[in-house]
């Protein structure tokens, strides 16, 4: 399978578990916009570096700050809750990491590397590609403002 060929199969994915707003193909990067946020998100998955990322990203300072404040007063932390996520949805093997960061884009982000090296883009590949993804709109559909109350 290619590159192309496998942003198109979890584009496809995207679209059947009906958790985003939208979903697209922009410049080889899926994009799945974030359904009930209370400011724009994209969930996104795209190679860099040769490695293949699932990300939340936002413009909105105070969304990710929502998000840090939410960890910080309940004490969670980030990995333990996309872990519960990733093995309630079937998912076996290590579990990923996470960083948070502002790109040079100033886009808040918190990204999930897939794998360490992109050599082939296989069908094992595309589906925890999959799970990390759902995984993550799971995890952060919960926390911060990710999801506006009815009182919003």
């Amino acid at each position: 399978m290619t590159q192309d060929e496998l942003i198109t199969t979890l584009r496809n994915a995207a679209d059947e578990a009906g958790v985003f707003e939208s979903v697209e193909i922009k410049a080889g990067t899926l994009i799945c916009h974030a359904d009930g946020s209370a400011e724009p998100a994209e969930y996104r998955i795209a190679t860099e570096g040769g490695r293949l990322w699932v990300a939340l990203v936002t413009a909105d300072r105070w969304l990710s700050e929502s998000i840090e404040a939410e960890l910080m007063h309940t004490g969670d932390k980030l990995e333990e809750l996309l872990e519960e996520e990733m093995v309630d949805l079937g998912y076996e093997g290590p579990m990923p990491t996470f960083e948070h960061f502002r790109s040079p884009e100033k886009l808040f982000t918190f990204r999930t590397a897939v794998c360490d090296e992109m050599t082939d883009y296989t069908q094992p590949l595309a589906e925890k590609a999959r799970l990390t993804l759902l995984g993550y709109e799971a995890c952060f559909r919960q926390l911060g403002d990710m999801s506006e109350s009815e009182d919003d």
